[in-house]
């Protein structure tokens, strides 16, 4: 990939509809856009994109919905023309929002087989265009709810609807793109990243869109609680003490009372902001659940928290490389998580995960772009240098699985190792 088509990555715009979240008989991950003259908009239609970029127009950049005559007029008045998703079909009234009341099984059978992903080019700016949209809504709902004001679950949904839907498309662009962030709170981050490795994961599972959609809230909203929790135990450069750590621990029930105040009802939700802490040999908090007592979204969210957790900075410690926090938890598998759903992430992320900066057998330094399905071990990568370690001028993109047996990965590395930062590299 010449560095022309990573560089597209640092236009920033916001971007992704919106929609109810609620369960549905039919799968809805691709927008299947229609051009249509303005004079044939009718209400019920839903806009996805206009003729003109979203910034300098009054709609919101999460589409439009056409409810009343009035928004009709208004869009005649802004364009000549607008993209309506043909699979969607929005009503006035009242919405079942982030709401789920029926836990039955058959959610969790993996029946779904979803299309092969669609092309990283195609992908990569509508990733990044909810991926942006996602960190602005998340920082400003997690102001709100320090401030003591109740999460919006209109939020929540906004935040999760661009993501989930490119993540269903190709979870590999969306990976790569949320992996290269830099800069960010770890808060928010981590509630990101979360999310889109439990979309992710739901989508290897052959999960259904909403209990995807209830996955990714999970992820978005299990530390929710910590914006109750004071910033010096969060942030200490130390391990806490017992007094410190059981303070730390109050954010699962700040969490839970957030999320009953909020007006999001899904059961699923609160199972995992109530249980990822909990773990499979029952050694977590706060009920020390175990084995089958332990939902399976919150076995499924507290792994994904605690990978997300050892790949990231702490004030404490270093990250660890992507490859190296598989190995340890595979490792433990059957201890705190449970070992098929250990072996189900590791296939899920690959042996080296989207995003891994990684040393070849060759001498040169890569990031993993994205996984082969049948060599695990020799993914996509882009290279950034050559044998000797020096930067090169122009990227390249390269199918390991198409070069011959000489060009493997030699190990994982981690930002800064030989001076090379991807993040730095991609997003500046």
């Amino acid at each position: 990939m010449p560095r022309d088509a990573v560089a597209c990555r640092r236009r920033r715009a916001g971007g992704g509809h919106r929609g109810p979240l609620h369960r549905t008989p039919h799968l809805t991950t691709e927008l299947q856009e229609v051009c249509i003259p303005v004079a044939d908009l009718r209400i019920g239609m839903f806009v996805c994109r206009l003729d003109r970029p979203w910034e300098g127009t009054p709609f919101p950049l999460q589409g439009v919905e056409v409810l009343r005559d009035s928004d009709v007029a208004m869009l005649r008045e802004w364009c000549n023309q607008v993209f309506v998703d043909a699979r969607r079909e929005v009503v006035d009234g009242p919405k079942l929002t982030l709401k789920r009341t029926q836990l039955d099984s058959e959610r969790f059978t993996g029946s779904m087989r979803y299309a092969e992903p669609v092309a990283f080019e195609i992908e990569l700016p509508r990733a990044q265009q909810a991926l942006d949209s996602a960190t602005a809504m998340i920082e400003r709902m997690f102001a709100e709810v320090r401030d003591g004001r109740e999460l919006s679950a209109e939020y929540v949904e906004q935040t999760l609807r661009p993501m989930v839907a490119s993540v269903l498309r190709s979870p590999d662009v969306f990976l790569w793109v949320e992996g290269l962030r830099t800069h960010d709170s770890y808060t928010w981050k981590h509630a990101i990243s979360c999310s889109v490795l439990a979309a992710a994961f739901g989508r290897h599972m052959g999960f259904a869109e909403d209990t995807i959609m209830s996955l990714a809230a999970g992820g978005l909203l299990m530390d929710v609680g910590k914006t109750r929790v004071p910033e010096d135990i969060l942030q200490a450069p130390r391990s806490l003490d017992a007094r410190e750590m059981a303070l730390a621990r109050t954010h699962v029930q700040h969490g839970l009372e957030i999320l009953a105040n909020s007006g999001i009802t899904d059961e699923d939700v609160a199972d995992i902001v109530r249980t990822h802490h909990e773990r499979y040999d029952g050694s977590g908090y706060p009920d020390r659940l175990m084995g089958s007592g332990l939902p399976l979204t919150g076995r499924m969210l507290g792994l994904i928290d605690a990978y997300d957790a050892m790949t990231s900075v702490r004030p404490w410690r270093a990250a660890l490389s992507r490859h190296r926090v598989l190995r340890q938890i595979y490792a433990g598998r059957n201890t705190a998580f449970q070992a098929e759903l250990v072996e189900q992430f590791q296939v899920c992320l690959g042996v080296y995960p989207t995003g891994s900066m990684v040393e070849l057998s060759t001498g040169e330094i890569a990031v993993v772009m994205a996984q082969n399905s049948v060599r695990r071990l020799r993914p996509k990568v882009i290279i950034l240098s050559d044998a000797d370690k020096r930067p090169l001028p122009d990227f390249k993109s390269v199918d390991l699985m198409q070069l011959g047996d000489g060009a493997d990965i030699a190990r994982a590395l981690v930002a800064g190792d030989h001076g090379f930062d991807p993040a730095e590299l991609f997003l500046r």
